[in-house]
């Protein structure tokens, strides 16, 4: 049984290639994250090495090893399996190059070979090169699985030697009733997670199993009400504050912002009819009485300004001058407010 859910376009490609005896010796699964690219390629590595007539089943002793992780035959590679330092940040030539001494070995106790790389993208380019040439070469019973959330960053002559799988996000209806049926959420929270996932079924089991997440999620919300509320002095704290944890994980603050911003997009969705189309549902109530303080110019202008300095933190700009012109621009919590701070507060060069 596969366990990929909503992605029934791709299995069936998938199928297809397993009943023909024809699958590609190398995958490139693509798609966002937490939208259950791992789980597909670990479908894919049972399908190959099943003992059933019917694979993958999930239950004869090769299913079960691979998805405890301990098949011989089935290795992920990626930054996680990086032992030489804890802070790398690319994923090793040497890792590969261990990869390609195992792929010279046959198979030891299952029919097939299979390598993941996870998160593929960050491959150095001099692991993306010694990659290639492995894969210009196909051999018998070897897959390769390029797991990639950002396929642009791969060479161009490893993303050719691939086939290409694209996993896309799962409407909500369908992400409410698979969270219902499967995982046995309640309604209320099955819906909210279906749409706060955006269509991604690994988040949405994740924060259903644990209210971490959520959690963070309410703390950030917060924070942005507290900025909105906030005048200048306030606003150049919030973003220093902000800048310190960019130089500690990237990742945390585009995350923040991403949330800032469909905060914003929510905004506009309630200002223009289009309640019901919202994904914060649980923030329905706090939008429809904030509606009303905003144009939809200075809406408008808060999503942009948050666009704007996820570009410029993109490409390497001071982190704290752009997210001090960020808490500048953002627009402030009292009605009639034209620019981005508070009424009230008066901004002055020098």
């Amino acid at each position: 049984m596969w366990q990929v859910v909503g992605q029934d376009k791709t299995v069936a490609i998938l199928r297809s290639g397993l009943e023909r005896g024809k699958l590609a010796h190398a995958y490139l699964i693509a798609g966002p994250p937490h939208v259950g690219k791992m789980t597909l390629a670990l479908d894919i590595a049972q399908a190959l090495n099943c003992e059933s007539a019917k694979a993958p089943c999930g239950q004869c002793p090769s299913c079960q090893k691979i998805m405890a992780g301990n098949h011989a035959d089935v290795q992920i590679i990626g930054l996680a399996q990086n032992g030489e330092a804890a802070e790398a940040k690319l994923i090793s030539i040497d890792q590969v190059r261990d990869m390609q001494h195992s792929a010279s070995l046959p198979p030891f106790e299952g029919k097939c070979k299979v390598f993941i790389i996870e998160d593929a993208e960050l491959l150095s380019i001099e692991a993306a090169n010694c990659l290639l040439k492995t894969l210009e070469e196909p051999v018998d019973k070897i897959v390769f699985l390029l797991l990639t959330t950002n396929e642009k960053l791969l060479p161009e002559t490893v993303v050719s030697r691939c086939q290409r799988l694209e996993m896309t996000p799962m409407s909500p209806p369908q992400m409410e009733e698979a969270l219902q049926k499967r995982w046995g959420l309640e309604p209320g929270k099955a819906r909210l997670l279906a749409r706060l996932s955006r269509g991604c079924l690994g988040w949405a089991i994740t924060a259903a199993a644990s209210d971490r997440m959520l959690q963070e999620r309410a703390l950030k919300l917060e924070n942005l009400y507290a900025i909105i509320r906030a005048d200048a002095e306030e606003r150049f704290d919030k973003a220093a504050q902000l800048a310190a944890q960019f130089a500690q994980s990237r990742s945390a603050v585009q995350e923040t912002l991403e949330l800032w911003q469909g905060w914003w997009r929510d905004l506009l969705l309630v200002k223009t009819g289009c309640a019901d189309c919202v994904t914060n549902i649980d923030q329905l109530s706090r939008l429809h009485n904030m509606a009303g303080h905003y144009t939809l110019e200075q809406v408008r202008g808060g999503i942009g300004s948050i666009k704007a300095v996820e570009m410029q933190l993109k490409y390497n700009a001071n982190p704290r001058l752009a997210l001090e012109v960020l808490m500048l621009d953002m627009p402030g919590g009292k009605a009639g407010s034209r620019g981005g701070l508070t009424a009230g507060v008066k901004v002055t060069n020098g």
